[in-house]
């Protein structure tokens, strides 16, 4: 099996969140599979020098945008086993900033061209093409109308992966011949409500489309949650599939974690006690083993539950906690997290920005991780939380509710099903009620570490799928 993984990003050489960290990890997890893999994206401005020495030079060519042919300068890079395909083209990519330019449209209409027309130059024929998101959603359309019967190309695949529904790519109708290429006659591959949607193209010609948990795959048939495309899934639901995200299980372990200040294991939870104290002393909150640390690592946005942490703020703050928060975004939430970090000095801090090594030791140190989002696809900090033996309190909703069970029911978390301030601060008093208990949170810290969100089941359900729709066993 042969898969081409086009993204807009990916670890090491691109990242703007969390597609860049699944665009490396879930490749990898398919080429131990025995899967070959090429990962296709822009040479963007932003790939450090060092990586950039490491590239080989392929070859060029030119790309057909619309009426335009445009320069393609093909790279190759290998990194943790996997190649990468590397796309050069300075007027669209060396730019300040990878995504918000003023003709998104046309540098991403290139670069799904230039993904199509780079596969006879790079030695290797996919069976299967991957795309992810809005910015490669353009990929489907474009083989069914230029390329599904030119020699070489007549069986590919497409899979078309939704990380998140609300960014779909949208544009006026006017641009559909002079940037995308795509004649009048067919404009109903991508046009919906009136204007042009790239990610409604994807999902109508895409052979399989995939998000990013199985929870989240039924939620977007909803109009609560599709932002609109909710008609389309549910015409296409017959193609539709979810398949939860995994964590780099090498990069967060807490037995070999060089950010933090002792490790541990589920046999041995000794260290977990040695960095709750150091992440204690490290924000200048008093030291007491007895108080458990309720934190959260998150982007300030409406979505990531905020608004119920600010309506019960001085209700949690009562109880017998100590709560971090590391995160940065929207200003009002700045604004409101900085104003009750002055107001409880000895209880809660906020840490404005994101830094890496802060965040694992956070994960490390703390006793109970929060997640009350409004929607989240997949999640992928609430395994983090549980591969560190931190007790996850989520909403069940997309992702959390596929990896997070509740406590009651023999689980590794705490959960709560309305989108409800008192619902949330119910299920977070569960968890501060259980931390006393040793007899019952040690059992409950152990089952979380032990559960398993590693890539290679994730990796296992896609390569059923690639074998599903190419009829290849190998």
């Amino acid at each position: 099996m042969k898969v081409l993984f086009a993204t807009s990003e990916a670890f090491p050489f691109a990242v703007s969140g969390g597609l860049g960290d699944v665009s490396y990890a879930l490749p990898k997890a398919l080429r131990k599979r025995l899967c070959g893999m090429r990962v296709v994206l822009p040479l963007y401005a932003q790939v450090p020098d060092e990586l950039r020495a490491s590239m080989n030079f392929i070859t060029s060519i030119t790309v057909p945008v619309s009426w335009r042919n445009q320069y393609c300068g093909i790279f190759e890079a290998k990194y943790d086993g996997v190649t990468y395909i590397l796309l050069d083209n300075e007027f669209y990519f060396k730019r300040g900033s990878m995504y918000g330019e003023y003709d998104d449209a046309e540098r991403f209409a290139f670069f799904a061209r230039a993904v199509l027309e780079v596969i006879p130059h790079i030695g290797f024929t996919p069976d299967v093409i991957h795309c992810n998101d809005w910015q490669t959603a353009l990929i489907p359309p474009y083989y069914r109308l230029f390329y599904y019967n030119r020699p070489g190309y007549e069986q590919l695949k497409t899979v078309m992966t939704i990380h998140n529904i609300q960014y779909q790519g949208r544009y006026g109708m006017e641009i559909l011949e002079d940037v995308f290429g795509i004649p009048s006659w067919a404009s109903s591959l991508v046009e919906y409500d009136k204007d042009i949607n790239l990610l409604k193209g994807g999902i109508e010609s895409a052979d399989a489309v995939t998000t990013v948990s199985p929870s989240y795959a039924k939620e977007i048939l909803d109009p609560w949650f599709s932002y609109g495309l909710d008609r389309i899934l549910q015409e296409r639901s017959y193609k539709l599939h979810g398949i939860v995200n995994g964590i780099d299980t090498d990069e967060y372990n807490p037995a070999q974690d060089p950010h933090i200040a002792a490790p541990y294991t589920a046999a041995d939870l000794s260290g977990k006690a040695v960095d709750k104290a150091a992440l204690q002393k490290e924000f200048g909150l008093p030291a007491a083993a007895d108080i458990p640390i309720l934190s959260m690592v998150t982007r300030l946005a409406s979505h990531k539950g905020l608004d119920l942490v600010q309506f019960i703020f001085d209700r949690l703050l009562e109880c017998d906690l100590q709560f971090i928060l590391l995160g940065s975004g929207e200003q009002k939430y700045e604004r409101f997290f900085h104003q009750k970090a002055a107001q409880y000095p000895e209880k809660f801090k906020f840490y404005r920005g994101f830094d890496t090594p802060l965040a694992h030791r956070i994960y490390a140190g703390s006793d109970l991780f929060l997640m009350p989002s409004k929607q989240e696809p997949c999640g992928l900090s609430q395994m983090i939380a549980l591969r560190y033996g931190t007790i996850p309190v989520v909403r069940k909703t997309g992702g959390l509710g596929d990896t997070v069970t509740d406590a009651d029911d023999n689980g590794v978390g705490y959960t709560f099903q309305s989108y409800n301030a008192d619902d949330m601060f119910g299920a977070v008093c569960r968890g501060l009620g259980c931390y006393p208990q040793k007899q019952y949170w040690t059992p409950l810290v152990q089952r979380a570490m032990a559960a398993d969100h590693s890539w290679a089941g994730s990796a296992r359900e896609y390569l059923r799928l690639y074998r599903e729709l190419t009829g290849k066993e190998r």
